[in-house]
């Protein structure tokens, strides 16, 4: 038994639950990029929201897919506490793309440039696509989605709206 499955079945066999050493926090890895205005946005603009840092490039169809169940799922959430950061990977040569689809397809959310995948690489160094981080209110990563096949949207809105509920937020101390 590996180092990792030891120390979770000795946490489960314990039931320390998520205070154990074996579930670390991670937080999410800092970035400011451009939108498509070349406006500034800064990840840590957001915290106290519970965002959604979607990695997707014009040239990709499971991204295509996946875009409008995300602007409903802002849409719905956003007065919540909920955020949609997309960021695009396109680069030189599909980038002139990405501004003329996102107006068409009447996307609301924020769309940003990573064209030579910088930030895409400190969250997926495989670099696949789409790929998606669930950042709770603290700034720490909560799941990771990599692909997308229909429905995978239903599982990700039930997280979503779990880190919205008041019980997930920390306690304040004064």
């Amino acid at each position: 038994m590996g180092l990792h499955k030891a120390m979770f079945a000795a946490v489960v066999g314990l039931g320390m639950g998520v205070a154990s050493p074996a579930f670390a926090v991670d937080p999410a890895p800092h970035f400011t990029l451009r939108d498509l205005d070349k406006q500034t946005v800064t990840l840590s603009d957001y915290k106290g929201q519970v965002v959604l840092v979607d990695f997707w490039a014009y040239w990709c169809e499971p991204c295509k897919q996946e875009l409008p169940h995300l602007q409903r799922m802002e849409k719905e959430l956003g007065e919540q506490g909920f955020k949609l950061i997309a960021i695009s990977t396109d680069d030189a040569r599909t980038a002139s793309q990405v501004k003329p689809y996102v107006k068409r397809s009447g996307y609301q959310f924020t769309v940003v440039r990573d064209s030579d995948s910088s930030v895409l690489i400190k969250y997926n160094p495989t670099k696949t696509l789409p790929f998606a981080v669930l950042i709770d209110r603290e700034g720490n990563i909560h799941s990771k989605h990599s692909g997308f096949n229909e429905g995978d949207q239903v599982k990700l809105r039930e997280e979503i709206v779990e880190l919205l509920e008041p019980s997930a937020q920390p306690e304040k101390t004064e």
